[in-house]
């Protein structure tokens, strides 16, 4: 299914090489302000054109059919449609016969019967983050004050290191060594996504089944190269004892001196900062040969995967994720 939520209900459609990518919104609350210049700045940190990411740069300029009236929200479902004209579709015919390492060619054939859209990887594409980010944006406005913050904290295994002169929005010299290597090799690098959220009042969420962890895991996994999420101190727990993990509290407001549960206890809020991390795995459409199976030939032969992709698309994700949480905070508060 491509529909998630509840009180807050996205759903998002298209391909990647296709007219238009988009999504659809219902449950947004009425007399919101909302124009297209609301959504730049966050669309603008997931574009590509820097060190490690595609060359293939589109407007990703929103088009508003509906939803919308004199620059605020109706209460009406909110669509968003959003043009792909910067598309090479020959650079993908031959996946068929030759599925692509790490991708989803094989996979998609057999759940489709070899009817979905190859081109850019189609529906699977991270082109439909686009969609995404776009309903985060609308989400965040339904949250404040509520504030949400990812970073890159670590990429292709080299972890960022603050310094007195650094910002976030600068690289490590170090990252851009691996890029550069990375990109000469033809091959790709994952990384690690911190997400913080502010704000947050106690007593979201239900135990087990809507849990703000699973809430917020499903969204995350539903992020193209997603493969792990973790909460608060997430595996490092398993290497710590009771009195090591424990948050005391230490005021009447639920206020912790640690945080090692992630703002999170019983799956449910505990009014602390929501920290959670979520691990990016390296781009799997890379130029360097590989092997992988002809199914014309009926044997594995050396492959070359052309086209443009991201080295890193860890790169891009960070304002995925805050959109995400932000979808999943929307379903829980309202």
């Amino acid at each position: 299914m491509n529909i998630f939520g509840e009180k807050y209900r996205i759903s998002i459609f298209g391909e990647s090489h296709g007219p238009y990518v988009g999504v659809t919104l219902d449950g947004v609350k009425a007399g919101i302000p909302l124009n297209k210049r609301d959504f730049s700045y966050d669309l603008s940190r997931r574009k590509s054109g820097g060190l490690g990411t595609t060359p293939r740069i589109e407007s990703d300029a929103p088009e508003i059919i509906s939803g919308v009236f004199n620059d605020f929200t109706t209460g009406a479902p909110v669509t968003l449609l959003f043009a792909n004209s910067n598309t090479h579709s020959r650079d993908y015919s031959l996946f068929r016969d030759t599925p692509r390492p790490g991708q989803a060619d094989f996979a998609a054939g057999k759940r489709f019967n070899n009817f979905n859209d190859l081109r850019g990887g189609g529906h699977f594409s991270g082109r439909l983050t686009l969609a995404l980010v776009a309903a985060g944006v609308i989400a965040k406005k339904m949250i404040e004050p509520v504030q949400i913050s990812a970073k890159l904290i670590s990429l292709g295994g080299i972890k960022r290191v603050k310094t007195a002169d650094d910002n976030d929005a600068s690289m490590p010299e170090d990252w851009r060594n691996i890029l550069k290597a990375s990109i000469k090799e033809g091959d790709s690098l994952g990384g690690i996504i911190e997400c913080t959220c502010n704000g947050v009042p106690a007593g979201l969420g239900d135990p087990f089944f809507n849990s703000v962890e699973s809430l917020a895991a499903h969204l995350f996994f539903s992020i193209p190269a997603v493969k792990g999420v973790e909460f608060g101190a997430g595996f490092k727990s398993a290497n710590l004892k009771g009195f090591e993990n424990n948050d005391c509290i230490s005021d009447s407001t639920g206020k912790t001196i640690t945080n090692n549960a992630g703002g999170i206890n019983g799956g449910i809020t505990n009014g602390n900062p929501i920290v959670c991390r979520v691990a990016v795995k390296p781009t799997s459409s890379i130029s360097k040969k590989q092997l992988t199976y002809n199914f014309k030939t009926n044997k594995m032969e050396e492959f070359s995967i052309p086209g443009r992709h991201d080295v890193c698309i860890a790169l891009r994700v960070p304002v995925i994720v805050e959109s995400v949480m932000a979808i999943t905070l929307v379903n829980l508060m309202n």
